[in-house]
This record gives structure tokens, C-alpha cells and sequence, in this order.
């Protein structure tokens, strides 16, 4: 499963990564979990299974949605898990909409 994080340059959201990914392994969940800028979204859309925009790109959500259609579930991360880097809860959000996205 890949679940990426969409921002502006990638810095401070690749700390939540790490926090995600830490989580991740706590659970024995085996996800793979990348942070990027939106300028190579198109690029990296194709494997997503969920995408996930920081807040600071919010304004951005409409936008996004269209360039990735129908592939994969689209949510803007609350701005509070952001804040205080809950990369278990941003994790917990993001395995929930594929679940929703698939059916399950």
C-alpha cells in the first residue's frame, strides 16, 4: 500500500512521515509512506492508494481531485495531527479511506 503526502516542498511533512512510519511498524502494518511536492504528483499518481494534502496546501484540494480523478481517496490532513506530528492517527486516517475506497 502506498500512501503519500502531498505539500509544497516535502520538509516538514517528511518529519510526519517518519512519525507515520514508526507507527506503521509499531502496528506491523506494511505500508509504504512518501512525502513530495505536488509538482510530481502526476508522477507518482498511478501507485498511489491514497493521497493525503498538508494543510498548508489546502487550497489546493479542488485541483488536486481532478488530477487524481477516481484512482484513489484524496483528504486534506487535520491540521492539528499536522501540528503536533500524530503520525499514528494521520496513519489511522489514511488506512480507513482505502478500507472506505475498496468497500471493506
Amino acid at each position: 500500500m502506498n500512501i503519500y503526502l502531498v505539500c509544497n516542498a516535502g520538509m516538514s511533512t517528511s518529519i510526519l512521515v517518519k512519525k507515520m512510519q514508526d507507527a506503521a511498524k509499531t502496528q506491523q502494518i506494511d505500508v509504504n509512506i512518501e512525502a513530495f511536492s505536488v509538482e510530481i504528483l502526476d508522477e507518482k499518481i498511478d501507485s498511489a492508494d491514497v493521497i493525503l494534502l498538508g494543510p498548508q496546501i489546502r487550497h489546493m484540494f479542488n485541483d488536486v481531485k481532478k488530477v487524481v480523478a477516481d484512482k484513489c481517496p484524496v483528504e486534506v490532513i487535520d491540521m492539528r495531527d499536522y501540528g503536533m506530528i500524530r503520525g499514528d492517527k494521520v496513519l489511522e486516517k489514511a488506512l480507513k479511506m482505502v478500507q472506505n475506497n475498496k468497500g471493506e
